[in-house]
């Protein structure tokens, strides 16, 4: 079985409020992208994962106005994707939802958050995604109050053999200082959406600690916008926010498992992988970054995990299919990350 997740930029720019694609020669989201072209890219990007599950990161948006999951199926319908139910948990209002494509002849998937609701005041004891964690982020002996912009997609999934299993889709706070216009507003707002960023990833921590102590089945992925050694602010921190929701230091048990994130645990002098390219047109080049994960727990481990990041540019396979290369770097500015494994 193939799951994987996909950051798709600015998805929800290529449909109308009535769920249609926007096939047209005007621009995308994307930067000197058309509508037509990252449709036309993300066709065949999708087919060629021919994923039983995708966790879509920045899907369509859901509103008064809009529906997240008749524009996947949509899309999954004009595609021919096996893929071709949609689900999603808690909306949000950044116009970039998280849900997931699946086939309904391979797997089941059903909303199911755990923890508990919260008021505004909140509560340490990992709350609902949809609530507020309490959390003292910058040690003042002050708890600050913490939200999910987006929060993560929680499921319960079934095969059709029968094997259940956990899925959290998760796409936490960027530590872009947007916004900042001094050296002084940037390393203020760097160091704020850092702590921000890292309180969210303890809170997801918490949920995969429950999970895996119950002896369940877990699967993490999505796009965590952060990863070891990532920025210079980490050391004021000591650690990543993924190192946090992998367990890096806890007993073997209650560690999650993924092979690029053990690659950058190495050392910026190691080879480094990379999901997401940006283009930095103050400098005329691109900066690549390994900001998305699949994580699975310790007995997932023992079922022939197998994992690819789909960058054309480290994948000899992907590169030497010059439509598929050109639709991955039309497509978004992440690549799939995907995981085969026995269920």
């Amino acid at each position: 079985m193939r799951i994987a997740t996909y950051n798709v930029e600015w998805f929800n720019s290529l449909f109308d409020d009535a769920g249609t694609l926007l096939d047209d020669d005007r621009w995308s989201g994307r930067q000197d992208v058309t509508r037509h072209q990252q449709i036309e890219a993300l066709g065949i990007v999708f087919t060629a994962l021919d994923a039983d599950a995708i966790m879509v990161i920045e899907a369509p948006d859901h509103n008064g106005r809009r529906a997240t999951v008749p524009a996947l199926e949509g899309f999954a319908r004009v595609m021919d994707l096996r893929a071709r139910r949609a689900i999603t948990g808690f909306a949000n209002d950044t116009q970039q939802e998280i849900a997931l494509l699946y086939d309904p002849d391979r797997l089941s998937a059903r909303h199911d958050p755990r923890g508990d609701p919260t008021g505004k005041k909140g509560s340490a004891d990992a709350p609902r995604f949809d609530g507020v964690f309490r959390l003292d982020v910058d040690v003042d002996t002050a708890p600050e109050l913490i939200r999910f912009s987006k929060p993560p997609l929680e499921l319960a999934m079934e095969t059709a053999s029968g094997f259940s299993f956990r899925l959290i889709g998760v796409h936490a706070k960027s530590k872009a200082p947007h916004g900042a216009e001094t050296p002084d507003e940037v390393m203020r707002v760097s160091i704020e959406n850092r702590r921000k960023q890292l309180a969210q990833c303890i809170w997801l921590r918490q949920r995969v600690e429950s999970h895996l102590a119950a002896g369940e089945p877990l699967i993490v992925l999505g796009d965590f916008n952060d990863g070891p050694g990532l920025d210079e602010y980490e050391k004021l921190f000591g650690r990543s926010g993924v190192e946090i929701v992998l367990g890096q230091d806890g007993p073997p048990g209650l560690r999650l498992h993924d092979p690029h994130a053990r690659q950058a645990l190495q050392g910026r002098l190691a080879a480094q992988p990379a999901s997401a390219r940006f283009y930095l047109a103050e400098e005329g080049r691109f900066l690549s970054a390994l900001l998305d994960y699949v994580m699975v727990s310790p007995d997932l481990c023992a079922r022939n995990p197998h994992w690819r990041i789909w960058h054309p540019f480290d994948d000899p396979g992907l590169y030497r299919v010059p439509e598929l290369r050109e639709a991955l770097l039309a497509a978004s500015d992440h690549f799939p990350v995907s995981l085969d494994i026995d269920l």
